[in-house]
């Protein structure tokens, strides 16, 4: 395309059609053939957001569109990581103050980009979310590089789509799956995308010139939204679909939880065949949404993960990474660190589990929607390694052998001859000393716990545990290499369970006691499900394995100084027996007829949600006041992001400040009278405020 300006992104071109120097959020310039090209180019960082300023821009380069009336006008993104993150959350706040006029200026630009007199393309690479989505809907026309993904990821934050995004979806492709895009909050990855009607065409970089020049001359031809768009454009036909919708949606997202998707349906059953009055609907009810409880502890939630972000600032200097074990574990650890770019040696003496474990890898690449580039590089990336030959060369060995300290420190005992110096190694323990398994490492100050979450495809907290001698050094790398796979690391100290498991047992082991006195497993269940536990106790020790589960237990009766529940007989008998939970078909709950879905009230007594609930907030005062972690916000980030701990309620040590320090100590005292020791208020309340 004659000149065109080619601008180096990493490692590929990418068409910028012929834009200038960045001038402020944007560049622009036009190309040979007059379409105008806007490359988004965010001052702060290396991904856009859509801020305030950025819209303000925008506005400003539209009105000289406007007054010059290019051939087409295109809008894509000049960062590497993709079109746009959304908008940038620090401004809700402002937005809450006054949403009317904030949200109105904003709807204005993006109607100002829609009504423009001339075609609108916008060129989407890596992920399109939230505002930025909204901003691909206000075009004409919309061209995909492969790899690129559409999402609206309000609904994480209490929210809907609030730039438009609600009936310019509607509009443009089949409302249901709109409806679902938004109410999920799930992304539509390229072909998916296309096959919505989200993309007019996808292309390979190189093509995109091309591309843009055939949308301008109007030879791109849109989708039909088809026959159910049209039905569901009648009042009956979109009543009845939102009913079916409320029911599906009140299952996995109450209303009294989250009201956001609720009211969205709300919006689409109201206003569905009247854009107009649906956008003027969807400015009042994204202001209301901005003011709940809700939507401020879901918002919390997002600066939370950023705080752990901020912990893996730096540089890991970790290239290979050898793992030791190819269980479980093990497996999904090599995957991840291969799919993040670490070359990876998988270290098993059998070579059934090595097998597995790459099956299994591949598996993961396909679940995270790699392309088939991405895949085979990750793939080639991890190498089975049944002799162990990768350890001398290794910049970070992680043990996932069996959780039993003779085991360990066999293994530690065997690499002392054979780690490099200056490697770390780091043991995925869930339970076990620090101290005393440091006491084998090679080097005590390039030791530390590494402690994943199963299943570590999909949780993304880690756990980076300090020993007694592990120096300032090794911790920041490993904070860092959990940066560097996309993981979110949290420093806490050497203490039984740690944080997380410190906190999860003794809600599952009151389950166990709770059931000893005659509770129904689907009655405590469905308490915990609905004050908004992603899981149930009972279901979740079947998850994670009972034996792994009484394994901890015992680990923390026996290290811990404050009592715990008495271990069930039951469970015991039922480790005996080989019922171990899901993996071996059985547990508490019979799961050959899949996953259990409790919903019973039957038999539940008054006080049933506190026993259940308060033993892991008074568990997360005694980690704050030992030092364990040192912030409340850190237990708060872990309990959400590594158990789903009801993030409409901030996590549980906010939770406990919203209900009140002084009621939560008081109705421990209570539980203590009637039901013993383990519910004593622990002495860090006393300092938490």
């Amino acid at each position: 395309m004659s000149g065109t300006v080619m601008e180096f992104l990493g490692a590929e071109r990418r068409e910028m059609g012929g834009t200038g120097a960045r001038q402020g959020n944007w560049r622009s310039g036009r190309d040979a053939s007059g379409i105008l090209w806007l490359a988004m180019d965010c001052e702060a960082g290396g991904t856009n957001v859509i801020s305030r300023r950025v819209l303000e821009e925008l506005d400003q380069h539209l009105a000289a569109a406007e007054a010059d009336l290019p051939k087409a006008l295109v809008i894509r993104s000049a960062k590497e990581a993709g079109f746009a993150a959304g908008a940038d959350i620090s401004e809700f706040k402002d937005v809450a103050d006054d949403p009317e006029t904030l949200l109105r200026e904003g709807h204005a630009v993006f109607d100002r980009l829609a009504a423009l007199k001339c075609p609108t393309i916008c060129v989407v690479h890596g992920a399109c979310l939230g505002g930025g989505f909204e901003m691909a809907l206000a075009c004409d026309m919309r061209i995909g590089v492969r790899g690129a993904s559409f999402a609206f990821p309000e609904v994480q934050l209490g929210l809907h789509p609030g730039l438009g995004g609600t009936f310019r979806s509607l509009a443009l492709i089949n409302p249901v799956e709109a409806m679902t895009l938004m109410l999920t909050g799930k992304s539509a990855h390229t072909k998916k995308a296309k096959a919505l009607g989200l993309l007019d065409a996808v292309v390979e970089e190189r093509h995109v010139a091309a591309a843009v020049l055939s949308a301008a001359n109007g030879k791109m031809e849109g989708q039909d939204r088809g026959l159910k768009a049209h039905a569901l454009s009648y009042a009956t036909a979109r009543g009845y679909a939102a009913r079916q919708m409320r029911s599906k949606t009140e299952k996995k997202a109450p209303k009294a939880h989250y009201p956001a998707p609720h009211a969205l349906i709300d919006l689409w059953e109201e206003h569905g065949d009247d854009a107009t009055a649906m956008q003027k609907a969807e400015i009042a009810s994204f202001g209301q949404l901005l003011q709940t409880e809700t939507s401020q502890s879901l918002q919390r939630a997002f600066f939370l993960r950023r705080r752990l972000r901020g912990n893996a600032k730096g540089k890991d200097g970790i290239t290979h990474v050898h793992v030791i074990g190819a269980g479980a574990m093990g497996a999904e650890i090599a995957a991840v660190s291969a799919i993040g770019g670490k070359r990876v040696t998988l270290g098993d003496l059998s070579p059934e589990a090595l097998g597995r474990a790459i099956k299994q890898a591949g598996d993961i690449c396909d679940s995270k929607h790699l392309s088939s580039l991405e895949k085979r590089d990750a793939l080639d990336r991890l190498m089975p390694d049944p002799k162990g030959y990768g350890i001398a060369s290794a910049d970070l060995i992680i043990e996932a052998g069996p959780e039993t300290m003779e085991t360990k420190q066999g293994i530690y005992d065997d690499l002392k001859p054979k780690i490099k110096a200056g490697a770390i190694l780091a043991s995925n323990t869930s339970s076990l000393s620090l101290a005393d398994l440091a006491a084998h490492a090679p080097d005590a100050a390039h030791f530390a716990g590494l402690h994943f979450f199963n299943p570590v495809s999909r949780i993304d907290l880690v756990e980076v545990i300090r020993g007694p001698k592990t120096s300032d050094e090794t911790a920041a790398r490993l904070a860092a290499f959990c940066g560097a796979i996309k993981k979110l690391p949290v420093h806490v100290g050497d203490a039984p369970g740690f944080l997380v498991n410190r906190a999860l047992v003794p809600y599952m082991m009151e389950a166990m006691i709770l059931m000893d006195e005659g509770v129904a497993k689907e009655t405590i269940d469905t308490a915990a499900l609905r004050f908004g536990m992603p899981m149930g106790p009972v279901t979740l020790a079947d998850q994670v394995g009972l034996d792994i589960g009484l394994h901890v237990a015992v680990s923390l009766s026996e290290g811990l100084k404050t009592p715990l529940a008495p271990i069930s007989d039951t469970l015991r008998a039922k480790v005996a027996a080989g019922e171990t939970g899901k993996k071996a078909g059985k547990g508490y709950y019979d799961w050959s007829d899949g996953t259990p879905h409790p919903d019973s009230d039957a038999g539940a007594p008054a006080d049933l949600t506190d026993r259940l609930i308060l033993p892991m907030l008074n568990a997360c005062a005694e980690v704050l006041r030992q030092g364990t972690a040192q912030e409340a916000d850190d237990i708060d980030a872990a309990m959400i992001f590594a158990t789903g701990w009801a993030p409409f309620r901030g996590g549980p040590m906010h939770y406990a400040r919203e209900r009140g320090v002084d009621a939560v100590v008081k109705r421990l005292e209570e539980l203590e009278a009637e039901h013993g020791a383990r519910f004593a208020p622990d002495a860090g309340w006393q300092t938490f405020s």
